[in-house]
């Protein structure tokens, strides 16, 4: 399960991806859970993916 906050939301992310994930979309796979979620919810406190650094900045 993925954290509900945004800022916790986004440390969890851009760790697992560091760690674990060679893009967003494997570990939405992976994790089962929406990439479209994920990136909607980030974006509330405007933070987007970029795949060329493979986290959201």
């Amino acid at each position: 399960m993925v954290p509900k906050d945004p800022v916790m939301l986004l440390s969890y992310v851009n760790l697992k991806l560091r760690d674990f994930y060679p893009s967003l979309q494997a570990m939405c796979e992976d994790m089962d859970v929406s990439e479209e979620e994920i990136t909607d919810r980030l974006a509330s406190i405007s933070y987007h993916y970029d795949k060329d650094r493979n986290q959201f900045v």
